[in-house]
């Protein structure tokens, strides 16, 4: 059968108690070193006996480490938890300290902002002018440099603008120069083309006119086409069975742009 439950009350018996206090001694230091070293927590023992002698343990190499830190923690707990007066008057004196200096700072932007002037005497004006001055000079201070970053980046923008197109003029004007020469040349053909059908279509109208004349008749004068191709009529006008020269008319010589001299022909 197991044990009951055990009573806790003084022993009475002065030896007993004394091995008692001995084996629960060394059993209660035994467990927080224990503790110490398994749950990494900081443990500080104080056991006085019967007879005033003391017994202590520590996980650290000093206890008044432990002790200063356990004073500190209570002090904070007990200052939280149970204000002191003096600390509440002194609440009250820092109160009243920061309401002036907020009502100060209130009193001098309203000064700044141009109201609340009539309290102020003439040299606390001259201050608050000075005061304004630094501000307006640092402010438009700030707003050059920001002009001039402004105009700087500007300036930048515009020097990358014209090297693109630098860059765009150099690839048109290479096109162009590489396309020039296949347009002269297609020029140069129609032009060739077009003064070898003139010459064909003036040898056909020759052709035509000789073999259209009979050997017997007075000779046609034959004028030369204009160098767009175009035929010219020619009128003969014979003057006698005998001997006759052909000579052009006004008219053909006008439009002839031959000599006269290769106009005439001579009858045989």
């Amino acid at each position: 059968m197991g044990r009951g439950p055990v009573q806790l009350r003084r022993i009475e018996n002065k030896i007993n108690r004394q091995v008692t206090f001995s084996k629960r001694r060394n059993g209660l230091l035994k467990k927080a070193h224990e503790i110490s070293v398994l749950c990494d927590a900081d443990v500080a023992l104080i056991v006085f006996s019967t007879k005033g002698k003391l017994y202590e343990f520590s996980s650290h190499s000093s206890m008044e480490g432990i002790l200063e830190r356990y004073q500190r923690y209570s002090f904070d707990e007990r200052a939280v938890l149970e204000p002191n007066t003096e600390d509440q008057e002194n609440w009250g004196d820092e109160y009243g300290i920061l309401k002036s200096k907020l009502d100060a700072l209130q009193k001098s932007q309203r000064q700044l902002l141009g109201e609340q002037l009539d309290t102020l005497t003439t040299k606390e004006l001259q201050q608050l002018e000075h005061q304004l001055e630094y501000s307006l000079k640092h402010i438009r201070s700030k707003k050059n440099q920001l002009l001039f970053e402004s105009i700087s980046e500007l300036q930048k923008k515009e020097k990358s603008l014209k090297n693109q197109n630098n860059v765009l003029q150099k690839i048109t004007t290479k096109a162009v120069l590489e396309v020039k020469p296949f347009c002269l040349h297609s020029s140069e053909q129609l032009m060739e083309t077009e003064k070898e059908k003139n010459n064909a279509i003036i040898n056909t109208n020759r052709e035509e006119q000789n073999g259209a004349t009979p050997s017997t008749s007075s000779p046609t004068p034959v004028t030369a086409p204009d160098p767009i191709p175009t035929t010219n009529n020619s009128q003969s006008q014979p003057r006698g069975s005998g001997e006759s020269e052909a000579q052009p008319s006004p008219a053909q010589a006008g439009n002839s742009k031959l000599p006269p001299w290769m106009l005439r022909t001579s009858h045989t």
